[in-house]
């Protein structure tokens, strides 16, 4: 059984969840139950970073894994106007295309499109390498326009 070290940091400014996780189904599973739980929790919009969470645990467990050695989640929102998503996992020699740079697998490939949702979800993703022998991908979403959005759906839909 893997160990899970939670850790959430509150503060006015800044809050944070950080999670080690299995690189495994259940792991990445439980990255985006985590992720609803702690966004739902700071009154923050659970879709997209949901959706950007799942995608890139999926990743770090089955393309990222290296057996014996966790993923790591975190989850920063700064000032409440920006959620930052990182996912780090420890096959740092094995790096995503860059941002802009994916391309779409064949029309009949079953996988392969993970990256593409990223990029159409945030407003923002990349790579970052280290320490060895780690990589980090992030992603970065702008809070106050996905809260004018949610506000705008809201307020059509009543």
């Amino acid at each position: 059984m893997t160990q899970e070290i939670t850790r959430t940091e509150h503060s006015a400014l800044d809050r944070q969840f950080t999670v080690l996780l299995s690189p495994t189904r259940r792991g990445a599973r439980l990255a985006r139950l985590l992720a609803t739980a702690h966004l739902g929790d700071w009154g923050l919009p659970t879709e997209p970073a949901t959706q950007i969470v799942a995608e890139l645990a999926v990743n770090a467990a089955f393309h990222g894994r290296v057996p014996g050695r966790d993923f790591r989640l975190r989850i920063t929102a700064h000032r409440d106007v920006l959620l930052r998503i990182e996912v780090t996992d420890t096959l740092g020699e094995r790096l995503p295309p860059a941002p802009g740079a994916v391309e779409p697998p064949p029309g009949d490939a079953e996988s392969g499109r993970g990256l593409l949702i990223v990029e159409a979800l945030a407003d923002r993703w990349g790579v970052e390498v280290g320490p060895v022998p780690r990589k980090t991908v992030w992603a970065e979403i702008d809070l106050t326009y996905a809260n004018r959005s949610e506000n705008l759906l809201d307020h059509s839909l009543g």
